[in-house]
């Protein structure tokens, strides 16, 4: 489009929303708004037991700061049964991985403004990876199907 010309023109506003306004040369005006929440990521955490909440946390946010907010803000209506005695024992599974308290939740490459599912359960230390994990870590770490040594042709 020749002869088009951007303007990003930020406002604040209370309430954290951001106006962008896209002006052209022809003068069309467009209005997005952008929402704190668009700039977070919502966890729904599902305990053992089923039960569910949703939290939203920031993309620098660890696996551990969430354990520790999760703590601090136990929703004791819906989760009294599964009440843990301190944050370190929480922990968080996501696509059926334990998280190392240091994992950002943008390391994982969450969306912004979107809905992740991870399980919460208390756990006092992570759990040994299994002996096809260690297999695969003295061969240096590469990927097969099977223990044997397959070739495709």
């Amino acid at each position: 489009m020749r002869g088009l010309r951007v303007v990003y023109l930020y406002i604040s506003i209370p309430y954290t929303i951001i106006d962008k306004f896209y002006c052209s040369q022809q003068s069309v005006v467009s209005l997005k708004y952008e929402t704190e929440w668009e700039k977070q990521i919502n966890l729904r955490l599902i305990l053992v037991s089923g039960k569910t909440k949703e939290f939203v946390f920031s993309p620098v946010d660890s696996a551990g700061d969430i354990a520790i907010h999760v703590y601090d803000n136990w929703p004791e209506a819906d989760w009294s049964s599964e009440c843990v005695s301190r944050a370190e024992i929480l922990r968080l599974i996501y696509q059926g991985r334990f998280l190392h308290s240091s994992v950002t939740l943008g390391a994982l490459g969450l969306p912004l403004g979107r809905t992740t599912v991870m399980h919460l359960v208390p756990r006092e230390h992570l759990p040994e990876p299994n002996s096809h994990d260690q297999r695969q870590k003295s061969k240096g770490g590469s990927s097969s199907c099977c223990s044997a040594s397959c070739c495709i042709l």
